[in-house]
């Protein structure tokens, strides 16, 4: 399919939300030129609202006045419609299942418990680290399975599992600064540490993460408007 112009395709989203990043990039890896709507932090705006009646969550891709929701379906959606450009997705349906399901665990499992660090203390803290370390050696163990000695988990293109576990990078490495741990390392995720420079540094992903310096401040202001305090290290 061509490229279409940026009023066929509107993105609605915020900076700071690494789902939205997940479009982003996808569209950036099709070359496709969109509109980014940027949805006000404490509000959701009208279009949101009729957008995504379901959840009223960004992202949202708007295409040719057709709204569809959810990060990772929409990825799945560009992939499809722009099927002239780089493939997202693995052609082998085994491979395809693979990426989903660790995708799926990054949501499911990662990320949720990568949020919790910061408001944690003391021994729970430090089982929180843990979990999320243990969850970050397996994916260690599925790039070196995945990537077969390539820069990324799609082999020499960034792939749908680069873009589900790559647009957290930004808040990862906000959460070990502001936590004072240490999630990805040489010693034990070694082949992730060399994925993620990688990925920030192709062409579809830079400018696209949000700076770490940047996400702590953004995570303070969180912090004052929910109340929860940052935990110690």
């Amino acid at each position: 399919m061509a490229n279409s112009s940026c009023s066929d395709v509107k993105v609605l989203g915020a900076w700071p939300s690494p789902f939205v990043t997940r479009v982003r990039i996808a569209l950036n890896i099709k070359s496709v030129k969109y509109e980014f709507l940027e949805e006000t932090l404490g509000s959701k705006s009208q279009l949101l609202l009729q957008s995504n009646p379901v959840y009223k969550k960004i992202p949202v891709l708007i295409h040719g006045g057709k709204p569809i929701s959810e990060s990772l379906i929409i990825v799945q959606y560009i992939d499809e419609v722009w099927s002239s450009g780089p493939s997202i997705l693995p052609s082998d349906p085994y491979d395809r299942a693979i990426e989903r399901f660790w995708a799926a665990y990054v949501d499911d499992k990662i990320f949720p418990s990568m949020k919790l660090i910061n408001t944690a203390q003391g021994e729970e803290k430090a089982a929180i680290v843990e979990q999320v370390t243990e969850g970050l050696v397996l994916l260690e163990e599925a790039f070196q399975k995945s990537s077969k000695g390539k820069a990324f988990f799609g082999g020499d293109r960034i792939g749908f599992l680069d873009i589900a576990f790559g647009s957290m990078l930004g808040w990862l490495r906000a959460i070990e600064k502001m936590g004072g741990v240490k999630l990805l390392d040489e010693a034990k995720t070694p082949g992730l540490v060399q994925w993620a420079e990688s990925l920030c540094a192709d062409g579809a992903v830079k400018g696209i993460i949000p700076d770490t310096e940047k996400l702590v401040e953004f995570a303070k202001i969180l912090v004052k408007m929910k109340g929860v305090p940052l935990g110690k290290n």
